[in-house]
């Protein structure tokens, strides 16, 4: 497998035209009769930004959807205060905007759009007032979260979202390098954590959604959000840090060592660093997705590590740092080239340490390409 993306580089990309956005509609609206399904009913949140562009300044009690449905043109409900920013988003010449005013119903509004006795997928954010309302309306319909009936809508990257995802992981690979220079030993975490977090932004993030920084026994919590523990010499100190650059995600880890890490320490981060490889190995077209879960967890088991790994072995990435796929055991989903995933396993030892090593892959036409390129081998902090 290549381990050398694209050189990081902020310059921004060329955006997605209103022609993207029509097929991105078109395909989720065939998605979704493939299905069985009537159509799509799509809140404010990843999903809508993704499918036309558009992203409400704020998600209000107000009641804006898109409309879709196979062989029938995008509806884009919006309240008629928001119709302007609307009528800006890239996607717009793609869709019918259809608005309502504060003091009309609408779910009379959207309800001639809806098949009166079909079922929709609705988007996993959207609100239970909004979807009790379209029951209410359409008492004949009936629904499903999107992310139940078509999990991998977003799940394959074109070359476009690729190049993204690339420029956001040379980013966090940019910022990993920087805080290897700062000082941990005699810092708080959340100190570390800041840095990590400025890092992000100055390589071009427009979002930071986490900085973890896991110090000694800390680091045996996999979601230990940075605190006030002062690190120590002699800690080893799990990264896992992402956001948002040019509207995609970056997600990577690292765990250093203050200083020099015992022969334990060592041997554990060398086990992680071997199931890793192996799970990014594992990454072909076809290949379901539980065979880089266990290929990663084989290592750590053969070990005799296999209870402290607890966690799947990656998730899928891409205008949110967690959507499907998901490597973990029970799902068969074949791999598809342009799918983008990460490989993270780790190894917890509570009150002690924790390792833990990932990379963003995405999926070649003959296997699997490394979206992280710095080193995974144990560095050595003051």
């Amino acid at each position: 497998m290549s381990s050398a993306p694209a050189p990081f580089t902020a310059d921004e990309p060329a955006p997605f035209t209103a022609a993207d956005y029509r097929a991105r509609m078109e395909r989720a609206a065939d998605a979704a009769a493939g299905a069985g399904l009537a159509g799509l009913l799509v809140a404010p949140g990843p999903d809508l930004v993704w499918l036309t562009g558009y992203r409400p300044t704020a998600a209000t009690e107000r009641l804006t959807t898109l409309v879709l449905a196979a062989g029938q043109d995008p509806v884009l409900v919006v309240p008629t205060l928001e119709a302007p920013d609307a009528e800006r988003a890239a996607g717009a010449p793609a869709l019918t905007l259809r608005d309502w005013t504060d003091g009309k119903d609408p779910y009379a509004v959207t309800a001639p759009l809806l098949d009166a006795a079909g079922r929709f997928a609705v988007s996993d954010n959207g609100w239970a007032m909004h979807l009790l309302g379209f029951q209410k309306a359409l008492p004949g319909t009936s629904y499903v979260s999107l992310t139940e009936a078509l999990p991998m809508l977003r799940a394959v990257k074109d070359a476009a979202e690729r190049q993204r995802l690339a420029a956001a992981g040379a980013a966090a690979d940019a910022a990993y390098e920087e805080i290897q220079r700062v000082p941990f030993a005699g810092r708080a975490e959340t100190d570390v954590a800041a840095d990590l977090a400025e890092l992000l932004r100055r390589f071009g993030h427009s979002q930071v959604d986490f900085t973890v920084v896991g110090s000694g026994p800390n680091g045996a919590n996999p979601h230990h959000e940075a605190g006030d523990r002062v690190i120590e010499h002699g800690d080893m100190v799990v990264l896992d840090f992402g956001g948002l650059l040019h509207g995609y995600g970056s997600d990577t880890s690292r765990t250093v060592h203050v200083g020099e890490p015992t022969a334990e320490e060592q041997r554990v981060h060398d086990v992680v660093r071997e199931a890793q490889a192996a799970g990014c190995a594992a990454v072909r077209p076809g290949a379901a997705c539980q065979d880089v879960d266990r290929a990663a967890r084989a290592v750590i088991t053969e070990f005799g590590y296999g209870e402290r790994f607890i966690h799947r072995t990656g998730h899928g990435i891409g205008v949110t740092t967690h959507e499907p796929p998901y490597m973990i055991e029970g799902e068969e989903q074949p791999l598809v080239p342009g799918m983008c995933f990460s490989v993270e396993p780790g190894i917890y030892l509570p009150g002690r340490f924790g390792v833990r090593i990932e990379d963003i892959v995405t999926v070649t036409e003959d296997g699997g390409r490394r979206l992280n390129a710095t080193a995974r081998e144990m560095a050595i902090v003051s």
